[in-house]
């Protein structure tokens, strides 16, 4: 395996709405949700850290100051680039706007809600460009690429109607020749847009095979849809998992409120108060949080809430929410069975 000669720089668009997972989103950018202890855009940025790089572009739209802000605050010795993708336009045209933030230096591309198990340092480090891929059992909802016995990309096509291959791309790419991607993605740019007004980088990267260029498909040991409510409290419970198999003895011995019981695996962050509550297992839960006589599982919790008495399973709590149950006074004779549901 090769040292890298070249800089490698992290792109990473963040521009998205995310309307899946409204109403978090109107006043949180999904990015900045958080999952087992950090957030989406936490774990995708430590991802990519510990593998050496250290130089990034954030392609930034709604909500952007947002994650500039997080982004400041919690990598202050990180070198990084603020691009800002005033209208939506789909993909290709959030990495188009980085061409003058990115010279020609190799570039890691990895969108803002991927989260994916894979060897980094692998990689970036090889001698081709990579994209990442991942069997599913229907393909027609993502961009597809068929390959050859070597895996090597043969054609791309984004979202198919009748797909020839059950392999999508998991929004991971490394790519080498970033010269020959800029000037694919203004050719892309020049034709008219999907029926959403979007331009896809499934396109641009279809131009480059065609004009040559040899695209290595790579398969993620995991991939974490962070999209929807459903899937992201999988993901959350999935990561917390790992994080106990890694240093199990953390839980529950770390964690000391008054009567109160955790199951894990659990997260809870700085600062929280916490009494008379059952929490766990797979729930995480944001930093200076406040709860009291609640009971809580498989459930994403932000900062700075506070719930009084509530009974939750698989729910996502905002930032700064507030929610109070109703209290109970029941006298309860033997073989009786009360569902307050």
């Amino acid at each position: 395996m090769r040292l890298n000669s070249l800089i490698v720089k992290a792109i990473i668009p963040v521009a998205g709405a995310g309307t899946k997972l409204r109403p978090l989103t109107y006043t949180q950018p999904k990015a900045l949700i958080p999952i087992a202890g950090k957030t989406i855009l936490g774990v995708i940025v430590d991802q990519l850290i510990n593998a050496g790089v250290t130089e990034f572009v954030f392609v930034i739209g709604y909500l952007g100051e947002k994650i500039q802000r997080y982004v400041e605050k919690t990598y202050p010795h990180l070198k990084y680039t603020f691009v800002t993708q005033n209208d939506r336009r789909g993909t290709g045209h959030a990495i188009w706007l980085t061409r003058e933030a990115v010279q020609n230096e190799e570039v890691m591309i990895v969108l803002g809600d991927t989260v994916c198990d894979y060897n980094v340092k692998e990689i970036i480090n090889s001698n081709v460009s990579q994209i990442g891929v991942r069997k599913v059992d229907d393909p027609r909802g993502f961009g597809v690429a068929e390959l050859n016995d070597k895996d090597v990309v043969i054609r791309m096509v984004e979202k198919p109607l009748i797909p020839k291959s059950n392999m999508a791309m998991v929004g991971i790419y490394y790519i080498k020749e970033t010269t020959e991607m800029y000037a694919a993605l203004d050719k892309n740019l020049k034709k008219a847009a999907d029926e959403n007004g979007e331009y896809h980088f499934t396109n641009a990267l279809q131009h480059m095979i065609e004009d040559g260029i040899t695209l290595h498909a790579f398969r993620v040991n995991n991939w974490f849809d962070c999209g929807k409510k459903e899937s992201l409290l999988s993901t959350n419970a999935i990561l917390l998992k790992q994080m106990e198999d890694v240093n199990p003895k953390k839980q529950p011995l770390a964690y000391d409120y008054d009567t109160t019981v955790i199951i894990p695996p659990v997260n809870i962050a700085e600062g929280c108060k916490i009494r008379h509550c059952i929490i766990g297992p797979n729930v995480t839960i944001g930093e200076y949080t406040k709860m009291e006589s609640s009971i809580i599982k498989d459930s994403i919790i932000g900062s700075y809430a506070e719930l009084q008495q509530v009974v939750l399973n698989s729910s996502i709590i905002g930032n700064d929410a507030y929610v109070r149950g109703l209290s109970q006074s029941l006298n309860i004779g033997d073989n009786t069975e009360i569902d307050l549901g």
